[in-house]
């Protein structure tokens, strides 16, 4: 599988610390750091430092997507379970 590409030199002023990514999508830093920890997001190392995309964030934030209830949704339930 071919690495993703690398943000050309123009993006890497658009590139977040983790205090910034934490501040944007209104979580500890402490937080933004286990994602890291455990690969649970995307972020680039240069040298000691970690830096974050915007777009990795709003994709995480997209992944925890949950559709609220419909009615229909609950009544094929109940339909799938009969």
């Amino acid at each position: 599988m071919k690495p993703p590409p690398i943000p050309v030199a123009s993006h890497a002023a658009e590139l977040l610390t983790i205090e910034q990514a934490a501040d944007r999508i209104s979580m500890s830093v402490r937080y933004v750091r286990r994602l890291i920890a455990e690969r649970r997001i995307v972020f680039y190392r240069l040298g000691r430092s970690v830096r974050i995309a915007p777009a990795d964030l709003t994709a995480l934030i997209a992944s925890g997507r949950v559709e609220p209830i419909t009615s229909a949704s609950v009544w094929n339930e109940v339909r799938r379970v009969a």
